[in-house]
């Protein structure tokens, strides 16, 4: 009886400890596909080829070996590419399921990638280094090669548990919610969310993976393909931090999928869609369209704290794709690190990757050697700026980001006391500036993180940045706050972290998991009688 106590008792607090929206919203996230991230010793570097669409032998296992490149960035999280069985068969005319998206037994997982108590040990050394884990999960569908698929094989046995067979019709959201995505070369036959049986036994499946593999959130694939009241109940029993697939770059027809009736955040397709309207070269060059997303998106969504931010995924281009200009990458990966929402980096992000569509944009990490990069570098500090502000004293996370300057070449944000200057105008230097006016006082000193240069304010505030040795971004901070941040000369402070600022996501190293037994201890101590006797 005491030791059904304890487990109940224990259950208990592994509830307690799961991660929230809130927790999540201090995080930085570098997302993984899998198979790509790193290789076991001894394998072949040259062998893999992205245009042949197999698989390149990337494990659980080669991402726990290869953590420090992440962490050493200031990453707090990552994500996973999906962990389920996928497709087992002939290959198909897009090649091998090597992405993990094309879900067989969604109760079984993929041992390509390793077993569970690999997973569970990759698990278990991401919370050791005070870092959240994110899974990809596939509801909406599986995979077949026919529109007549033996069910068999599949978690969900009959067919009143999938839609009937239909083309997407992509002007109707009843069509988009219950067809099939894929075409006649690969089907994706619809699960049936409205059926009981399957909402049933999904929400019992993603509490007990969420749990066996102590995951802290869960990134939704093609959530606007299912019905929205599903992921209440969904993400409810999962008991953590749920992000959506929506692809919809207008904010109208994105926003209605984050909230209490939804989920609790989305990938943030429109910030995504504006920041490559206003700073690929060659492109439209349209600042003025991240101002307009800005200002729709805070009325619109309910939460922007809480959105995705991302210059590159898997469904997407590379950004040195679209655009020619190393500047135009880190001027526009600034904002997504420093306005609101919660910054995502896809692998090879740093290492200028340039593929294009699938699979071009799925490329091996390892022929880049882990170079230590410009890019890599400024990830780094902005990193170890944005993290130094969440674990402060004056609430920066929460601090709304306002507009400060919107000019035919450079704008400005400001979060908090920091103000992000930005422009478009690329490497090459320009005979430009732009004038950005502050609330700070004239002589204010202030630090450009990015290149430890010291900013004094001028008249009325303003802050003037010129062009004449290229379009650089520039991100100041106060002087007299960046006492303890690490950066630019100052120390790092050592002082143990707040059980506040540990809530607020920034990263620490107490893992979940060690919480959670220190709690347990605690509590079983103190009511010892009720547990023992």
């Amino acid at each position: 009886m005491a030791l059904i106590r304890l487990f109940f008792l224990l259950s208990i607090l592994r509830v307690a400890f799961a991660a929230t929206a809130e927790q999540w919203r201090g995080r930085s996230i570098y997302q993984i596909i899998v198979d790509r991230f790193a290789l076991p010793d001894g394998a072949d570097p040259t062998a893999c080829d992205a245009g042949k669409q197999t698989w390149c032998g990337g494990t659980w296992n080669t991402i726990k070996d290869n953590l420090d490149y992440i962490q050493s960035a200031g990453f707090t999280a990552i994500w996973i590419s999906p962990v389920s069985q996928n497709y087992v068969g002939e290959r198909t005319p897009y090649g091998d399921p090597y992405h993990g998206y094309w879900i067989q037994d969604i109760s079984k997982l993929n041992d390509r990638f390793g077993t569970a108590d690999d997973l569970k040990a990759l698990s278990d050394e991401v919370h050791r280094r005070g870092m959240y884990l994110m899974v990809d999960v596939v509801v909406n569908n599986v995979m077949a090669l026919s529109n007549t698929t033996d069910l068999s094989k599949f978690f969900f046995k009959q067919q009143e548990q999938y839609h009937p067979y239909c083309p997407v019709d992509y002007s109707n959201l009843t069509s988009e919610q219950n067809c099939w995505l894929g075409d006649t070369n690969v089907y994706l036959p619809d699960v049936n969310t409205q059926d009981e049986t399957v909402v049933s036994e999904y929400t019992s499946w993603v509490k007990d993976l969420v749990q066996t593999y102590n995951i802290d959130g869960l990134r939704i694939d093609a959530a606007k393909h299912v019905n929205t009241d599903f992921w209440p109940k969904f993400c409810g029993a999962a008991g953590v931090f749920c992000i959506g697939e929506v692809y919809e770059t207008e904010v109208d027809n994105c926003s209605p999928y984050q909230g209490p009736e939804a989920l609790d955040s989305v990938l943030n397709y429109p910030m995504y869609a504006a920041l490559t309207n206003g700073f690929a070269i060659p492109g439209q060059l349209n600042l003025s369209a991240i101002a307009d997303t800005m200002a729709q998106s805070k009325k619109k969504f309910k939460d922007v704290g809480l959105l995705g931010n991302f210059l590159e995924n898997h469904d997407v281009s590379r950004w040195a794709n679209v655009s020619v200009d190393p500047q135009s990458l880190y001027n526009a990966m600034t904002f997504t690190f420093m306005s609101d929402g919660i910054p995502i980096v896809y692998y090879g992000q740093e290492q200028y990757f340039h593929g294009a569509s699938d699979p071009y944009n799925r490329e091996p990490l390892w022929p880049s050697k882990y170079t230590n990069t410009t890019a890599y570098q400024i990830i780094t500090t902005l990193n170890k700026l944005r993290n130094f502000l969440v674990n402060g004293t004056d609430d920066w996370l929460h601090s709304e980001a306002q507009l400060l300057t919107t000019a035919p070449h450079g704008i400005s944000v400001m979060k908090g006391n920091v103000v992000s200057i930005l422009t478009n105008i690329g490497s090459p230097p320009a005979n430009t500036s732009v004038a950005v006016y502050t609330p700070w006082e004239n002589n204010y000193a202030t630090t450009d993180v990015l290149s430890c240069r010291q900013w004094a304010v001028g008249s009325n505030g303003t802050v003037d940045v010129e062009y004449t040795k290229g379009g650089q971004p520039v991100v100041l901070v106060p002087s007299d706050q960046l006492k303890g941040s690490g950066l630019c000369g100052y120390e790092a402070a050592n002082s143990t972290k707040s059980t506040a600022s540990m809530a607020s996501g920034a990263t620490s190293g107490l893992s979940r998991f060690d919480a959670m037994m220190t709690s347990a201890l605690l509590v079983l101590l103190s009511l010892g009688s009720f547990v023992f006797n």
